[in-house]
């Protein structure tokens, strides 16, 4: 088993995987003010919750948004496993090819999901990954990463209604009652959930069309499993793509 780790905006992503399955996952909150001796006890923390022991874990693989919390995860990880764990690059293997302007500037873990959908379902792909960013990556026929598109996530787009509305409350996003909202709170969840799965019909179809056929249309991100549901267009829910990902990535270029 590897220690996979995914370093978002909000959250940051800490798992076990292996070939076989996704061993454990668990979400806390990215703090750029916390020390590497603070996020080592929350990994420690999160390893005896689900009875990890260290011999278990062969390795460990970094993918991360956030440069200035970078060093105090990887300085965690050789704290607790005594581990230097990889860290997901532009020049590492991926066994796919990047045809942006500039391949460097695509994101780690827009590259991690990508692989990890590439190594679970067949191209052409689309794959949604709702963070504090809504994403979407395009993978070709031919296993080509050829570009993608960025929209406000879900939760910002709702505490941007509630910030900068003054009528609005602030919310949780959770599951709507319905479509058609009969009071402000209903009609906030119903528009931020629907908005965005429509969002994702609208755009497998338009994708699909571009690229000259349908494409399989994946989705992730700690939001996705509120919006699939609501998509009609068969979009698969995947919340460990990026792990997945991270494992491959992992496998191709350890020494």
């Amino acid at each position: 088993m590897i220690l996979a780790i995914d370093i978002g905006n909000t959250h940051t992503v800490i798992g076990g995987i292996d070939a076989e399955k996704t061993r454990f996952v668990e979400r806390v909150s990215t703090d750029r003010n916390r020390t590497d001796l603070e996020y080592a006890v929350l990994l420690r923390n999160a390893l005896n919750l689900h009875g990890i022991t260290d011999g278990t874990i062969e390795g460990a693989i970094v993918s991360s948004v956030v440069p200035p919390v970078t060093q105090a995860i990887r300085g965690a990880v050789q704290k607790v496993l005594g581990i230097t764990p990889m860290q997901v690059s532009a020049g590492m293997k991926s066994g796919m090819n990047i045809r942006m302007d500039n391949p460097a500037s695509v994101g780690s873990d827009l590259i991690a999901d990508a692989v990890g959908a590439l190594s679970c379902y067949p191209a052409p792909l689309i794959i949604f990954d709702f963070g504090t960013a809504s994403t979407v990556s395009v993978i070709d026929r031919d296993r080509n990463y050829i570009g993608g598109m960025i929209f406000p996530g879900a939760a910002l787009s709702l505490s941007a209604l509630s910030a900068r509305t003054a009528q609005l409350p602030a919310i949780d996003l959770t599951a709507p009652k319905k479509l058609i909202g009969t009071n402000t709170v209903d009609c906030m969840k119903a528009g931020v959930i629907y908005s965005n799965a429509a969002a994702m019909d609208g755009l497998t179809e338009r994708i699909s069309e571009e690229l000259g056929q349908k494409a399989t249309a994946v989705a992730t991100g700690g939001l996705a499993k509120l919006i699939v549901p609501y998509c009609r267009t068969g979009i698969i829910l995947d919340e460990d793509l990026l792990l997945k990902g991270l494992r491959v990535f992992y496998e191709k270029n350890k020494r």
